[in-house]
């Protein structure tokens, strides 16, 4: 993955009050690289549009790429009223022609640098507060259903090469767990419990949960681990719990493509299908057996809040153990569907017959 961090030129032509934002996003609230890069982006437009305000410019129709804006201070961003916020929404839906997904994380942005700055006394209020976001579009997420589910870990339990069981592994957690692709490539050896009970993962802002484990999730893991721990030394010096083939953690990209190999290989790709998706499926298996509440599967996939009308409450480490057993993949293990090299070979003797 690229560094997805500001150049020291590009850092430069910031307000001081936006790099001590940055650095308090990073340092004191653990922000990953990613959102503070993409915070400091939508300031730096945002910016550019007051800037050009204040010197006479119409920025729906000239251009403010190359607009200065350094000298953006306190006082200015003082003035800043919910009309403004209102005027850059329209100028984003307009002009940048921006989807509401971004137009939300854009004024989201916003409020976090208004916040960061009524926090440390330099503005009073915070006018991101005061401006709703716009309306996104309700989409049904896109997920495998439990016979679709079966067949990805059918395919991936024949396959054939060097990391059959590494990749097996791999989609019984994303189908059991329902983990977001980072989390899972971070795993490392230390994060998994003696028992195989559970695992630890670091979720979105450097938040630490723990996930539990159902009988096919430990079945795949502790078959992995027999070739993962038993191989070169430059494999062994290796806390990663996924390896590459160079015997390297596992990147985000080899195991979106391994996932992809193998749905195409299952006859399950789509338009849309994506890692992600295993994620919406283990989600919606889980809550489709009606045995499994919507704040319980908060809590299983690290959400801060999920849409619905639902209140919060506390859920005990035992509902989230039972739920994760509850998913009806929680049986299939591997060795189920693993055919014999004799009986692949009767296989092969039939068709050639025919």
């Amino acid at each position: 993955m690229p560094n997805q961090r500001l150049k020291p030129e590009e850092l430069a032509q910031f307000p001081p009050l936006a790099i001590d934002f940055q650095y308090a996003m990073t340092s004191v609230y653990g922000r990953s690289d990613k959102t503070v890069f993409e915070y400091m982006l939508d300031l730096r437009l945002f910016f550019r549009f007051l800037a050009a305000k204040d010197a006479g410019m119409d920025p729906t129709s000239e251009d403010i790429s190359e607009v200065a804006f350094g000298h953006i201070d306190a006082a200015r961003l003082q003035k800043v009223q919910g009309r403004d916020l209102i005027e850059y929404l329209f100028f984003l839906t307009q002009t940048k022609h921006n989807s509401a997904v971004t137009r939300n994380r854009k004024l989201s942005a916003l409020r976090s640098f208004y916040k960061f700055l009524v926090r440390a006394g330099h503005v009073k209020n915070n006018p991101a507060e005061q401006v709703d976001g716009p309306k996104k579009r309700a989409t049904l997420p896109k997920y495998l259903t439990l016979d679709e589910s079966i067949s990805l870990l059918r395919v991936a339990a024949n396959a054939q090469g060097p990391n059959k069981r590494r990749d097996y592994c791999i989609l019984t957690l994303f189908l059991n767990c329902g983990m977001r692709l980072s989390e899972l490539t971070g795993i490392n050896l230390t994060d998994i419990a003696q028992d195989f009970k559970t695992i630890r993962v670091l979720g979105k802002g450097n938040k630490e949960r723990v996930v539990y484990l159902n009988d096919a999730c430990r079945d795949a893991i502790m078959s992995y681990l027999a070739e993962r721990l038993d191989g070169t030394p430059e494999k062994m010096r290796q806390k990663a719990l996924f390896l590459s083939s160079r015997n390297q953690r596992i990147s985000n990209k080899t195991v979106q493509w391994m996932v992809y190999k193998y749905l195409d290989e299952a006859g399950l790709h789509q338009p849309g299908m994506s890692v992600h998706k295993l994620r919406h499926t283990a989600a919606t298996l889980m809550y489709q057996t009606g045995q499994v509440d919507v704040r319980v599967l908060k809590e299983i996939l690290g959400h801060e809040q999920l849409n619905t009308t639902q209140i919060y409450t506390h859920v005990t480490n035992r509902n989230m153990e039972e739920a994760i057993q509850h998913n009806p993949l929680s049986d299939v293990k591997r060795v189920d569907y693993v055919e014999d090299a004799a009986e692949r070979a009767r296989k092969g003797t039939n068709q050639d017959d025919t």
